[in-house]
């Protein structure tokens, strides 16, 4: 499941997955692959923003607690901070890649980072967007 060259950039579904109690099979995966990504992992704000989200709303985690898994993931992983730069590109690899512009701007920001690969459950696994290749760890499950 790591990434064979590189950095690697974490979507929001692996954080989510991560705090999930009910998929006890994607959250042993999501938790095994942060821990080996280690120093090599990258986020970005809108990961962050995205977690909160889900995490309270969806799977209950208090606003408190998912605070804290930000925090937590902020000081793990290097954080990319969407500018308006990072923002014109999703636009623009929206159109090229017709993905939505929240997959779009995951993989701008992995770009950004010069990521190889972008971990997530979002996307085509293998198909290389610009730059960088996705990579669902959830598949087969």
């Amino acid at each position: 499941m790591s990434s064979t060259t590189g950095k690697s950039f974490i979507d929001t579904n692996v954080l989510v997955y991560a705090s999930d109690d009910d998929t006890p099979a994607k959250q042993q995966i999501a938790r095994t692959l942060i821990a080996e990504q280690g120093g090599s992992a990258v986020i970005s704000t809108q990961v962050l923003q995205e977690y909160f989200v889900a995490a309270t709303r969806k799977l209950g985690v208090a606003p408190l607690h998912a605070k804290e898994v930000i925090n937590g993931a902020q000081t793990a992983f290097e954080t990319i901070v969407v500018t308006p730069q990072i923002i014109n590109r999703a636009v623009d690899g929206s159109v090229l890649w017709q993905v939505s512009f929240w997959d779009a701007l995951v993989l701008a920001c992995a770009e950004d980072a010069a990521c190889a690969v972008v971990f997530s459950e979002d996307l085509n696994s293998g198909q290389r967007y610009g730059g960088v290749r996705v990579q669902n760890p959830f598949a087969g499950i």
